[in-house]
């Protein structure tokens, strides 16, 4: 989700969690050689369980090159997590932190691109401590990468599929105690799918919370052919897949989309028919009404002042004013499965914010991006050693 939760790439240009982890301690120092990110003098110990070794061999087929890998398993791993809940400064690099287990329905993810959505530092702050999994919590919804070993009740995946998805099945309700925020992830096969061709690892990586909360919320507001539609955020992650969800995928009449006057063409170019400055123009005055309003930013009450008679608002954060409603959305392999040929064809891309995407060691920086709420798309880890 947008803000609850929430190609060739649009690279905008002025455009069993583990079983259980403890004694956490970690202390890094970042070296910088020639331009280069190294991660170095860290010592960290933490218990997991661990997985036996295996060798696998993998390659890209993405239209930026992936670098052909053959990887072992190790029992170790680099990770993120926190400890207590808090601001940026809860987050820790450690590097010792043992390789996730698998059950039988899950396969084992060496992760090669993991992205951030405002459910990842909402989470961390705490807002969700009541459904949350106990901590110490390794953060990340979103990832790509390749699979390295699979449940014995695994059927539609094998040891070198490139897959993406978001790992969690309930955003909120106890989401998983070990995310993608790591070098190696475990998850269900139902909430991944197969790589799009087209995408890298890190274009794959922008797409799954986002694309399933803006699918979703479209079907739930009874979106179809010939319907008119306001997206209210359009240049965020989720904002920026619900206008190219409902024009290409749906068949929207009309789209409107806001944003800030930098981010107007962006809009277009994603398919709005008509691109708002909400800095310049108040989009609840506009003559023409819609039949859906999506409202990724928590502007409730002014959505339900465009919206027509019988039509539906759609409200990812902030107070909800009838017609309007609000969802958390669930994971879904078979959603993505289903909106891969349109990633495929190029119909509808991945925006990754111009800052990113964000090496493995910079972390915080991102988390520090995306708190800003004004990140453009999605803001992604990339590479992960």
């Amino acid at each position: 989700m947008e803000a609850l939760l929430s190609s060739t790439t649009l690279q905008l240009k002025p455009l069993h969690p583990p079983s259980s982890f403890s004694s956490l301690h970690s202390s890094c120092s970042v070296l910088r050689v020639k331009g280069s990110r190294k991660v170095e003098n860290c010592t960290q110990r933490s218990q997991f369980s661990t997985v036996s070794p295996l060798r696998v061999s993998a390659s890209s087929q993405a239209a930026t090159t992936e670098t052909s890998t053959s990887t072992s398993i190790p029992s170790e791993m680099k990770a993120w997590s926190y400890t207590d809940y808090g601001s940026v400064d809860v987050l820790k690099f450690e590097s010792n932190v043992s390789v996730p287990d698998i059950k039988e329905d899950q396969v084992l993810i060496k992760v090669v691109a993991a992205a951030l959505n405002p459910v990842d530092f909402k989470r961390r702050l705490g807002k969700f401590k009541a459904t949350d999994s106990p901590l110490p919590t390794v953060p990340g919804y979103d990832v790509a990468g390749v699979v390295v070993k699979v449940g014995s009740q695994v059927k539609g995946l094998k040891e070198g599929d490139e897959v993406y998805g978001d790992i969690h099945e309930k955003a909120l309700d106890g989401p998983k105690q070990f995310g993608s925020l790591a070098e190696y992830t475990a998850v269900e096969e139902k909430l991944v799918a197969l790589k799009p061709k087209n995408l890298s690892f890190a274009e794959a990586a922008a797409l799954p919370l986002a694309i399933e909360t803006a699918y979703e919320g479209l079907e739930k507001a009874g979106f179809s052919v010939g319907n008119s539609i306001l997206v209210l955020g359009g240049a965020g992650g989720v904002g920026s897949l619900v206008i190219q969800l409902a024009k290409h995928v749906f068949g929207a009449s009309k789209v409107a989309a806001t944003s800030s006057t930098g981010k107007l063409e962006l809009l277009k170019s994603l398919g709005a028919d008509l691109a708002i400055d909400y800095t310049k123009e108040n989009f609840e005055d506009l003559p023409d009404k819609f039949d859906v309003v999506y409202d990724s930013v928590g502007q409730g009450e002014k959505a339900v002042k465009a919206v027509k008679e019988g039509g539906s608002v759609v409200v990812l954060t902030g107070a909800v004013t009838p017609p309007g409603f609000r969802f958390v959305v669930t994971s879904n392999g078979e959603m993505l499965k289903k909106l891969n040929p349109y990633l495929e064809s190029g119909k509808v891309k991945p925006v990754i914010d111009p800052k990113g995407p964000f090496p493995f060691d910079k972390v915080v920086e991102a988390f520090s991006c995306i708190e800003t709420g004004r990140a453009t798309g999605k803001v992604v880890i990339h590479p992960i050693p």
